[in-house]
């Protein structure tokens, strides 16, 4: 594969959001992205990262992957895979098209790749065996109308939506579109607690959230959804639990 990627970070950690969440991972994270939502964690690959060969990606991540080979781990759809498994995130990999090549090869390579996007994007075109967690934006992050309403009618089963929720509104906003859209039927669904970014994780090209929006923390979200009985699952960001918040390459 001649083709190039621009890359800002390769990584083995442990997959942190997802119902996957806990398995050992590599992480592939593309640079750029076409959004700015208020909560943004990752601004820094905005704009950082070099240009890669789609091959050396490839190489880079069987050298973290080593070890792992003879590895593999029931999955929660009763399919057994290797570990550790490979997931591209950003910024947005879906505005480089070379990382639909890069998504097959691995699959054919049998790894379970997952992708993170930000739902803005058509993911009709990714391999159908890769396990799709994509985002759809609620209002506090300035960018709900860039949402792709009709990705949903691609959702495969064991793919996953995520609202990542930092209001009132947001959850209400969310629990709405849960049921008009059906989406738990479709897929699963996880419900994000937004985490309060550090002064350096503060972009200034973040859209601000509006002024009428009321915040909610953790437990107000659980709780909200324990008592609306929502087919949900609540998350949120693992490794920020484990690591520091604005820790990179975990």
């Amino acid at each position: 594969m001649s083709e190039t990627l621009v890359v800002n970070e390769i990584y083995l950690s442990l997959q942190g959001e997802s119902t996957l969440a806990g398995l050992p991972c590599v992480f592939v994270r593309l640079t750029a992205c076409n959004l700015r939502c208020s909560y943004c964690d990752t601004a820094y690959a905005f704009t950082e990262g070099r240009k890669i060969a789609v091959s050396d990606v490839t190489q880079r991540v069987h050298e973290l992957a080593s070890g792992f080979d003879s590895t593999t781990q029931r999955l929660n759809d009763s399919t057994t895979q290797r570990l550790p498994l490979v997931e591209l995130t950003g910024g947005e990999p879906l505005l480089q098209p070379n990382c639909l090549p890069l998504m097959k090869h691995l699959c054919d390579e049998g790894f379970t790749v997952l992708i993170e996007t930000n739902g803005a994007h058509d993911i009709s075109k990714i391999d159908p065996r890769v396990r799709i967690i994509m985002d759809l934006k609620c209002p506090s992050s300035g960018e709900e109308s860039r949402n792709r309403w009709e990705n949903i009618q691609h959702l495969k089963s064991f793919d996953e939506v995520k609202f990542v929720i930092g209001t009132i509104e947001d959850y209400e906003w969310s629990k709405r579109v849960l049921a008009e859209r059906e989406l738990a039927a479709k897929s699963a669904v996880l419900f994000s607690w937004v985490a309060p970014l550090s002064e350096a994780q503060r972009d200034k090209s973040l859209k601000t959230p509006p002024p009428d929006h009321t915040p909610l923390t953790r437990r107000d979200l659980a709780e909200r959804i324990i008592a609306d009985k929502l087919p949900v699952r609540f998350q949120v960001q693992m490794h920020k639990v484990i690591w520091t918040p604005d820790a990179r390459g975990v």
